[in-house]
């Protein structure tokens, strides 16, 4: 009953945030500068008139219109076959870099040498931009062969989406690997546990708690790199293509641009969904905060 009612009340606050979002949006929109505005000398206020930000009931409406004179698709059928093709390549990105993040935080919290010697790497690598290494990243297509099977472009950006997905999970697993008590390890060690043995049953569950925002973050990540290498590579049938083909529209249809940023904003709550569903998984056995106090 706790986390059905739990359940609910993020429920109903997710609900509130989104209608305080569109209330903050219109609100400024009608007290902000149309043409931007200073702060301390610095151009920092966004410009408030329609082209800038149209009404969000406008981009309601839109999605529920033609694309284009020559098509007869409602937008919003685009825009979620464009949001389902890119969750697939962001998912795949979030299960690779998971699957890496994990790999690396094990070895790094099993030999205190790698640790030492790798994660400053793994800091740096997040420091590469993505806009620059999305062409070097999509050149491997149509090099890279394993007999018959060819690199495609797809693959590439979905190795992007891993590269973002893997740092924030390899960082929290390794905090959460380490979090177990000198205790519990000693207690571990005096039962003759093998190192195998001990993370299986005493570091990686004490690490979920951990691992969970980490997922979180990782999600959010893949979606980025998805949305950026498709912009950065122009590759058809995601959303982020649909950005760039309606940003050409902007100054005269600016309602079809941010219908397809809802649409990128639906793929990102769609990714955020399937962490909260393996919390939900991963933790039904605990017991609640409240009740280990």
């Amino acid at each position: 009953m706790a986390r059905r009612g739990s359940a609910i009340r993020k429920t109903l606050l997710f609900v509130l945030a989104l209608v305080a979002a569109a209330a903050a949006w219109e609100l400024y929109k009608a007290i902000g500068p149309e043409d931007g505005g200073s702060i301390l000398g610095w151009k920092l206020l966004p410009r408030a008139n329609d082209v800038s930000m149209p009404h969000v009931w406008d981009v309601s409406a839109r999605l529920l219109d033609d694309e284009s004179r020559t098509s007869k698709r409602p937008i919003w059928r685009v825009v979620l076959s464009g949001a389902w093709y890119s969750f697939r390549l962001a998912l795949l990105g979030f299960l690779v870099g998971t699957a890496v993040g994990v790999a690396l935080a094990t070895v790094m919290a099993r030999f205190g040498i790698v640790k030492r010697g790798l994660l400053p790497y793994l800091v740096i690598s997040q420091t590469v931009p993505m806009i620059a290494l999305a062409p070097l990243v999509v050149s491997w297509g149509g090099k890279l062969h394993l007999g018959s099977w060819e690199w495609p472009k797809w693959l590439s950006v979905a190795v992007l989406g891993a590269f973002l997905a893997f740092f924030p999970v390899a960082v929290g697993t390794l905090r959460g690997l380490e979090s177990a008590s000198a205790t519990s390890i000693e207690l571990m060690r005096s039962f003759a546990a093998s190192g195998v043995q001990t993370m299986r049953k005493l570091r990686f569950p004490s690490a979920v708690p951990f691992v969970v925002p980490a997922l979180r973050l990782a999600a959010a990540a893949s979606v980025i790199g998805v949305v950026v290498a498709e912009i950065s590579t122009g590759l058809r049938g995601g959303i982020g293509r649909l950005i760039i083909e309606y940003a050409r529209q902007a100054s005269g249809d600016p309602p079809k641009v941010y219908a397809a940023v809802v649409g990128a904003a639906v793929l990102g709550l769609a990714m955020a969904g399937l962490v909260t569903v393996f919390d939900l998984v991963m933790m039904r056995r605990r017991p609640p905060a409240e009740e280990l106090t």
